[in-house]
Formats: structure tokens, C-alpha cells, sequence
């Protein structure tokens, strides 16, 4: 375990010798995009996409992650596994403040945790094994599981267990104190000013812990609604920065063969989005498992990577992106090939009834892979019905499992246990969230093996249960998997630095300068 520790020092050391293999200058201002504007900016409170990538800056978690999804330092500088795996002891930063200028200490994280098991989707099932939380001095904090969970450093994240402000929250109605409007963290920026509907304004933190950090002085975030005019906002130099998602795909190209501008799909590695097709198996033809072979089989998954998504993303083999952990792609192939889509088909006794095709209204880019999936299923011989919807409507629909099939793209958190389980075990088959085993899927040797990999110990005793549980699922298809996506970022070429962890510009700010 100690070499665990080290390891992790040492890809830190390493990050911060490449990060100023070219002396970082201070001073400067970055503009940069955020959509849709966040409803709020307390991160114990709201956990959507854009909530966590201007806060992600403001707030902090005790770890951070590399691109390989190696833990490193954060708010704690390091942590050591007890042999049996039950006992994790971590040792805080001394000297950390927040913003307000109160000393942060072991007491916030345990307040943190306490918070967020009543605030936050996750929280609840991350801290499920710990029995007990011990807090011997001010800058230490000692977890006892019941029995070892495998994932258990991949939970500090600041979007999983951002750190809250025990003197500001203590005792209070937590959703309607006031500090909800000026949010207090720990970070390298702090909550300024916010003009809703205009833009979001964070300035450096003077004392924040890590000496010469941050670089910049102040970030804007600017809030434009239309897709064009994020664009126009980038090509005119209004902005520096359009995070993942800020703009159609089909704007890629052109926005980046401008002059100075950089793009990568880098910074999405905790999250892996994956992207699949639900596949209703509890009812109609999606329910025949031949049928949704086919399915596969019909889908032309290399165009949508080509010519949808800009090549920016992999074919998806299954249920894990590759990316995390435990992936294995030792599983059944689903090539491109109508011909044995027909044949599973008529293998399945389809007669043709009417399959409704559910597109996730998140823009244009995702209703012309709606259209791309539907000529491919109508090609071999399936009648698709599409059916437009609102993201409220979809989100109805899905979670009341009124539909045949429908996109979604959810992440999956770096590990089996936290992201991808959810999605195929029998207890999470649960009316009115559209994120959980939305399909109906139930196994109940798929249950078994996520709950035996969560808790095995060590790590390499966790894949054999999900080396299996893949091979199962990709021969059962309880969804039909597409692509791993990448967000791509584009920004002025003269931005360095903003990517550096597995979260990308969700905590990119803190090592991010201007070339000026």
C-alpha cells in the first residue's frame, strides 16, 4: 500500500515537472463558455454538468486524478490502505484556509460526508462500507469499512465529495442558507460576481496553499444560449474556451482550422461517457434478446465516430469504457453487418411492429445521429417511429419506461462499482430516474458478480468477476452500446495547461496560464 502512495507522489511530481517545462507567466484573464447556465453553484446542493465545471474551481475534493485515473493529492497531501483494505487514513494539507479566511480542518470532512449523504445522488452508496469515521487531530482523517470496497479512492473527486464549510452550514437549513449565493470553497478561485443570464465571474484565490497558484487573476464564464453565437463568440475572440459540449459537432472542423486554436479530447477520463441505446426489455420486440442482437448488428457505429462525432471518441465494445478499470475487450464482436441483422431478426420472428426511436434532445449533433440510427434500423427491415421529445418530456418518458428504444450517454465514474453497475443490476430497476437500469434488464449472475467485485480485495481480485460480467452482458444486449464519447475542448492555443487531470476543465483552472 505505501507503494500506492508513492506511486501516486510520483505521478504528481511528474505532472507538475511537464507543467512548467515552459515557465507559466502570471496574470491574465480567461474567457470562457458555459452551457446551459448552471442552476445554482453550490456543489453540495447541485451536481449537473455545468454546476461542476465552474465550481470544480471554487470547491476542491481531498484526491484528484490523473488522465490513467491514478489518485493524487489533493486537499489531502497523502493516505496509506490498511493490509486488510478496511482502514484508510489520509492526512490533510496544513495551512489550507477558505475563502472566507477560517482554517479548513478534519471536522469539514466529516461534516462534508454527513451533508452530502442528504444532498447528493451518490453519496449515499460510496459511503455505504464505512462503519466508522475517526479524526484524531486537525489534519487527519481515518475511514473503517465494514468489509474492503474496491473503488474507494476513486470517491474523493470534488464533483463526488466536494469539500462544505462546516461553520457556514452547521445547524442550518442547507438549502436555503444564504452562503448557497456566495459560495465558499477551498480552491484556487473564489466566487465574485454572477449576472444571470450574462456571465459568471471568479477571481484568484491570493491565499490559496500551493505558492505561485493560480496563475490567472480572474476567469469569466459567459452564458449564451445559442449554439451559433457560442461559435460566433469563439471566432470573433470574445471567448478563449468552449468546454466540451459548448458547441454543435458539425462547428468542429471549422472552428478548429482557425488560426491559434487548439482542440482535444482530452479531460473526460473520469467520466468516460458512454453512450448506448436503451432497449425496453420488458415488453414488445426489444424484449427478445435475438432482436436486440440484431440491433447491434444494424447500427453503422464507425460512421456516427467519423462523421457525427468528428472522429473524436472510440466504438464502444460493451458495457466499460476503456478507460476505466477492468475493462476487458474479450468480449463477443458486433461488427457492422446488416445481412446478420436480417437474420437475427427473422431468427427472432419480427413481423414488423412499430419500435418507437426516442432522440435525446440535447441539439442538432444528437438529432442527426437519431436520424443516422433510424435509416440504419430501417435498412434491415425494423418500422421506427421517431418521437420528438423536450428534455423534461424525455426525461418522463424514460424514467416511466415509455419507450422501445432511446438514446442517453451516461458516465461512468472510473470504476465498475461507481458507473457501470448501476446501469444492469436487479435492484436498480427503479420507476422515475431516467440513469439507472432504465432498460429492465435482470441476471441474477450479473447481480451477483457486481456485488462480489465491489467488495473483493485487492484490486486484481476485482477483474475476474468483471472479465465475466462483460462477456455476459455483451451477449445478452440489455442496451445497445455506441460510442465512448469525447467532449471536445477547444481553445486559443495560447491557453496552457487547462487539462491536466481526469476531469479536465471541471479542475483545470488552477495550472492553467496565458501565453501573453
Amino acid at each position: 500500500m505505501l507503494k500506492r502512495v508513492l506511486l501516486s507522489l510520483m505521478v504528481a511530481s511528474a505532472l507538475s515537472t511537464a507543467a512548467y517545462a515552459q515557465e507559466p507567466k502570471t496574470g491574465g484573464v480567461i474567457n470562457a463558455v458555459i452551457q446551459p447556465e448552471p442552476p445554482g453553484l453550490m456543489m453540495g446542493l447541485v451536481q449537473n454538468g455545468p454546476t461542476q465545471m465552474v465550481s470544480g474551481n471554487i470547491y476542491e475534493g481531498l484526491l484528484r486524478y490523473s488522465p490513467k485515473l491514478e489518485p493524487l493529492p489533493g486537499l489531502a497531501e497523502s493516505w496509506n490502505v490498511s493490509e486488510d483494505g478496511k482502514t484508510y487514513t489520509f492526512k490533510l494539507r496544513k495551512g489550507v484556509t477558505w475563502h472566507d479566511g477560517k482554517p479548513f480542518t478534519s471536522a469539514d470532512v466529516v461534516f462534508s460526508i454527513e451533508f452530502l449523504k442528504q444532498t447528493h445522488p451518490r453519496a449515499r452508496s460510496n459511503f455505504a462500507q464505512v462503519d466508522k469515521i475517526e479524526t484524531p487531530d486537525d489534519s487527519t482523517v481515518i475511514f473503517n469499512l465494514k468489509e474492503p470496497f474496491g473503488p474507494f479512492l476513486g470517491v474523493f473527486e470534488v464533483g463526488s465529495l466536494p469539500m462544505i464549510p462546516k461553520h457556514l452550514y452547521e445547524g442550518t437549513d442547507f438549502k436555503t442558507n444564504p452562503a448557497n449565493n456566495t459560495p465558499v470553497g477551498t480552491g484556487p478561485f473564489m466566487f465574485k460576481e454572477w449576472q444571470k443570464g450574462s456571465f459568471i465571474r471568479l477571481v484568484k484565490n491570493p491565499n490559496y496553499y500551493i505558492k505561485g497558484k493560480p496563475n490567472l487573476d480572474e476567469i469569466y464564464w459567459h452564458v449564451i444560449p445559442d449554439a451559433a453565437a457560442r461559435a460566433v463568440a469563439f471566432e470573433t475572440g470574445k471567448v478563449d474556451v468552449l468546454p466540451g459540449g459548448s458547441v454543435e459537432n458539425f462547428d468542429v472542423p471549422r472552428l478548429s482550422k482557425l488560426k491559434n486554436v487548439c482542440v482535444t479530447g482530452a479531460g473526460w477520463e473520469f467520466f468516460s461517457p458512454h453512450s448506448w441505446l436503451w432497449l425496453n426489455n420488458r415488453q414488445g420486440p426489444t424484449a427478445n434478446k435475438k432482436f436486440r442482437q440484431a440491433v447491434m448488428y444494424a447500427l453503422d457505429r464507425n460512421f456516427a465516430k467519423d462523421v457525427i462525432w468528428n472522429g473524436l471518441g472510440n466504438v464502444a465494445t460493451g458495457p466499460s469504457g476503456s478507460s476505466i478499470k477492468y475493462y476487458s475487450s474479450d468480449v463477443p464482436k458486433y461488427d457492422y453487418d446488416p445481412a446478420k441483422a436480417k437474420a437475427l431478426l427473422k431468427e427472432a420472428g419480427y413481423n414488423g411492429e412499430k419500435v418507437r426511436l426516442l432522440p435525446l434532445p440535447y441539439g442538432e449533433t444528437w438529432q442527426r445521429w437519431a436520424e443516422a440510427v433510424r435509416q440504419n434500423l430501417q435498412d434491415v427491415g425494423i418500422n421506427v417511429d421517431m418521437v420528438a421529445t423536450d428534455v423534461a418530456r424525455w426525461n418522463q418518458r424514460t424514467s416511466e419506461w415509455d419507450y422501445d428504444i432511446a438514446f442517453t450517454y451516461v458516465y461512468q465514474y472510473g470504476d465498475p462499482a461507481l458507473g457501470v453497475g448501476r446501469t444492469y443490476v436487479s435492484s436498480q430497476i427503479l420507476k422515475g430516474n431516467p440513469f439507472n437500469n432504465v432498460e429492465g434488464y435482470s441476471n441474477p449472475e450479473i447481480d451477483k458478480l457486481f456485488a462480489d467485485g465491489a467488495v473483493a480485495f485487492s484490486d486484481s481480485a476485482r477483474k475476474p468477476f468483471y472479465d465475466k460480467a462483460q462477456k455476459i452482458l455483451v451477449d445478452d444486449v440489455p442496451v445497445a452500446w455506441l460510442l465512448e464519447l469525447q467532449f471536445p475542448t477547444i481553445t486559443r492555443c495560447n491557453v496552457k495547461n487547462l487539462i491536466t487531470t481526469a476531469i479536465g476543465v471541471n479542475d483545470g483552472f488552477r495550472d492553467a496560464w496565458l501565453d501573453k
